[in-house]
């Protein structure tokens, strides 16, 4: 079984637990009858639906905060039993456990991508200083320094393949990936955010230092990296000692 396919298995069970364990809370909390009020079975509700929203999963949040608005609803409000509110006091308890669940899920999204983001930069620091290295160190040969740089671009940048050519003359025809971080092909700008990385084309980096420039690949998927990305990718190629002859490739 795949990494994808364990993700959507571990998705589904998510929002089936989402749609029971509200249910199950909600029958718990009428079968202890009038020993809890209202108060407080709302408050039970509504850390079931933080803790199924704080995994993430936008539609299972959304889905724990209308199971548990439809089964408080049905248990814990007149008449019981039936969906049906007569209370405005209890109509608003429902909407507000759905507000609740749809709020948590996106604030714990957002979380989330800001580790991800986080966890992005701290990869990117630690290729850029992990290139330094190779290029301060005289031991290494330059075919693999050259190799490893080439590895960690098409890394920041989610790539196909990235090689280092040591040529400093760029095929006709091919795009470049400037030091700002922008892509032109033919002179004009490409949008990468919108577009992607050219696909159809390889796209030049000049390593000034390595006498040569990297090629960048990507043809089999849409790349999107950003701008900062992008200048990483620049910055990687920029801790290339300068180079030896092309027979030192491999």
């Amino acid at each position: 079984m795949g990494t994808t396919d364990i993700r959507t298995g571990y998705r589904g069970a998510q929002r089936v637990i989402a749609v029971v364990l509200p249910f199950l809370v909600a029958l718990g909390l009428a079968a202890l009858g009038d020993t809890l009020t209202t108060a407080t079975s709302v408050l039970v509700l509504v850390l079931v639906v933080v803790g199924v929203g704080a995994a993430g999963d936008r539609v299972a949040g959304v889905l724990a905060a209308v199971s548990s608005g439809l089964w408080f609803d049905f248990f814990l409000t007149e008449p019981t039993g039936q969906f049906a509110i007569k209370d405005p006091d209890d109509v608003e308890v429902v909407v507000l456990l759905v507000a609740v669940g749809v709020a948590v899920t996106e604030i714990a999204l957002w979380g989330l991508r800001q580790q991800a983001r986080a966890a992005r930069r701290a990869g990117y620091l630690d290729g850029v200083l992990e290139s330094a290295d190779l290029a301060a160190r005289g031991g290494v040969a330059t075919a693999q320094a050259r190799r490893r740089v080439a590895d960690r671009i098409a890394e920041v940048l989610d790539v196909d393949h990235c090689r280092f050519v040591p040529d400093a003359v760029p095929p006709l025809g091919a795009a470049a990936l400037h030091r700002d971080g922008s892509v032109q092909r033919g002179g004009v700008a490409v949008d990468v955010d919108r577009e992607g990385m050219p696909a159809d084309v390889e796209t030049c980096l000049a390593a000034p230092s390595g006498g040569g420039h990297f090629r960048i690949t990507a043809s089999t998927r849409v790349a999107r990296p950003t701008r900062e990305q992008r200048r990483v990718a620049v910055l990687l190629a920029d801790q290339l000692a300068p180079g030896a002859s092309a027979s030192d490739e491999d």
